[in-house]
């Protein structure tokens, strides 16, 4: 057994076809674009991700095209105030073996997109859609919106929030709006001052929203995304634009640095984001799900695309060890990986309390609230379990016992 189809060519789908060719599986991967290209603006990659990289054989050039962060903080919304949330330089890499990293997501996709085709120039098959899906005891069948159809093996949904192989699994996966849209930029440094030229990724709390930036490609563009709290905009998309006035209007009061970047964004995008139930069963049949497309998360762990990844490279290996028998890989594949990926959908809606609490508004509560709830040893209670674990070395046929649940 070693036909595998994937449906979706984003960061997860793309890592899962890289993580099978390397070990010898005939790989399609089914991408509606017609061309190869991700939307977005940046991405995190904690350790946990870039160990992933680094099996890939991609960590160097990832490195290179990145930015390895000296550090986080988290800055008050109105004074600006700053306290260290922890050291992703040297001292992160020293501890957990592998680099904490911001990328474009761009610059992710085609670096993965590129080692997927050095090996398989035939995997991609671009403007080709899953529409529907079909499977026997022996095989599964794709129609793609081209008119062509397609058999395998195994089928992997990864086909992110709107998933259409969801539908197979589960059923439509009813969407509820958060109370919460974020926006989303990016800009060049040479249209900043040269205060935000620093290494750093920040994080600006105040009462009902937040924001969050970093550098990107080398340091040549800082990353935007702002969180608010209004139920005025429901549209769940990444491509839809907003207006400068309209966002700077949402952060009015924020810190001047704040309105500095607002007002250098050129293009302003903006999305609801909606919330679906975190899922215990991922797969039916030959067909699984990866990523969004099984545990879409709140932007509020800065892990949506690493849990993706890590789905991708623990699938590919549950599917080498078990070749002859589908029914196993996915078995082994949704014992490893489902507490996990839900435990950190929790975990993201939890920050969420954190990011934009109201004693954030007062300067003396705020500096308080901030002492307690960013202090050394609730930060890595927070994160340590993300950061630590090891997709490429953990032990595949032992459920992992983990209490997601808050």
């Amino acid at each position: 057994m070693s036909d595998i189809l994937i449906a979706g060519g984003g960061i997860g789908g793309l890592v899962a076809a890289l993580a099978l060719l390397q070990r010898g599986a005939s790989v399609r991967v089914f991408e509606q674009t017609e061309h190869l290209r991700e939307i977005g603006a940046g991405v995190q990659i904690s350790p946990n991700g870039s160990r992933i990289l680094d099996a890939l054989g991609l960590l160097d050039e990832a490195r290179s095209i990145g930015v390895q962060p000296t550090g986080k903080e988290i800055r008050l919304w109105n004074s600006g105030e700053r306290w260290p949330l922890f050291d992703l330089g040297a001292s992160a890499e020293s501890e957990y073996g592998f680099p904490y990293l911001m990328l474009h997501r761009a610059d992710l996709h085609s670096l993965l997109a590129h080692a997927v085709m050095r090996i398989a120039p035939e995997a991609m098959s671009l403007g080709s859609k899953v529409i529907a899906v079909e499977q026997d005891t022996r095989h599964v069948t794709v129609s793609l919106s081209n008119g062509t159809r397609r058999s395998g093996d195994i089928l992997v949904g990864a086909d992110g929030v709107h998933s259409i192989v969801r539908d197979v699994v589960g059923g439509p996966a009813q969407a509820s709006f958060t109370g919460c849209m974020a926006w989303r930029g990016v800009v060049s440094t040479d249209r900043l001052p040269s205060r935000f030229r620093r290494a750093v990724g920040t994080n600006w709390v105040g009462p009902g929203r937040h924001v969050v930036t970093y550098p990107l490609r080398r340091g040549e563009l800082v990353n935007f995304v702002g969180v608010v709290e209004r139920n005025d905009w429901t549209v769940e998309s990444w491509t839809e634009r907003g207006s400068r006035e309209e966002c700077a209007q949402d952060f009015l009061g924020w810190h001047p640095d704040i309105q500095v970047l607002i007002g250098a964004i050129e293009e302003h995008y903006k999305w609801a984001l909606l919330s679906r139930p975190p899922m215990q069963r991922w797969s039916c049949g030959r067909v699984t799900l990866l990523g969004d497309a099984c545990h879409p998360m709140l932007p509020f762990m800065a892990q949506g695309a690493v849990m993706a990844m890590e789905d991708g490279f623990i699938l590919a290996r549950a599917i080498a060890t078990h070749r002859e028998s589908p029914a196993d890989a996915l078995t082994v594949y949704e014992r490893a990986r489902v507490a996990r990926a839900n435990r950190c959908v929790m975990a993201a809606e939890r920050n969420r309390q954190v990011f934009h609490n109201d004693r954030l508004a007062n300067s003396d509560a705020a500096a308080r609230y901030v002492s307690a709830q960013w202090s050394e040893d609730v930060v890595r209670n927070r994160y340590d379990w993300l950061f630590a674990y090891d997709a490429v070395n953990c032990p595949l046929d032992v459920r992992e016992h983990v209490e997601w649940q808050y």
